[in-house]
């Protein structure tokens, strides 16, 4: 990034200090983009500030991200990535959760964040309140379970399979056929050896 566009950002983060004064939040600049933390109780008036103020203009959402972090007593971590087209600029706006918390929707500020929101429910399990449809997204309405999460089976806890008597899809528990093997295969980081994994079971070995 330029010199002139630095300096452009500085200038935004510094005019967003001056104005935003009605919460606690924490203001950085990361990679040469403006990085705003704040609660989940200040999330809503945070963004009604950011998108109606004509200094700033953030009208565009451009997506909500999750993450798990699930050994922190704030577990998840939501990301707003904001878009001003007009003064050309991005911001994201972070928000920490504990497991149980839930978080205001922004359908009404942001009408895209719907789908988001949505998609986060049915991945993570973070509840947003007063969601006007908040359900599954990307798996099956029965499905059990936010495989995001780090806690999260590989296996799952159901498969689905085509049942000949029933004619239709049927769900139950996953069932695997094999146990799992922990293979002593040789690392192609660390070369071969003198001897190879099970020499030690030969009756013979070289000197």
């Amino acid at each position: 990034m330029r010199t002139d566009e630095n300096e452009y950002i500085k200038d935004i983060f510094q005019l967003i200090k001056s104005l935003l004064n009605f919460c606690e939040y924490d203001l950085s600049i990361k990679r040469n983009e403006i990085n705003l933390s704040c609660s989940s109780n200040d999330l809503t008036k945070v963004l009604l500030f950011l998108k109606d103020n004509p200094s700033l203009s953030m009208e565009c959402l451009i997506d909500i991200a999750a993450v798990d972090f699930p050994e922190n007593p704030y577990r998840f971590l939501l990301v707003y990535n904001l878009l001003s087209v007009s003064k050309n600029f991005r911001l994201k706006v972070k928000v920490k959760l504990s497991e149980n918390e839930s978080i205001p929707s922004i359908n009404e500020i942001y009408t895209c964040a719907g789908w988001c929101e949505r998609e986060i429910w049915d991945l993570f399990g973070i509840r947003f309140k007063d969601h006007p449809d908040l359900r599954r997204l990307l798996t099956d309405y029965d499905f059990i379970g936010h495989p995001l999460r780090k806690d999260f089976p590989l296996t799952g806890f159901t498969q689905v399979r085509y049942d000949n008597e029933l004619s239709r899809v049927v769900s139950e528990p996953v069932k695997l056929d094999q146990e799992y093997r922990n293979f002593d295969n040789l690392s192609p980081w660390e070369g071969m050896g003198k001897y190879l994994p099970g020499d030690e079971k030969s009756d013979h070995k070289d000197d």
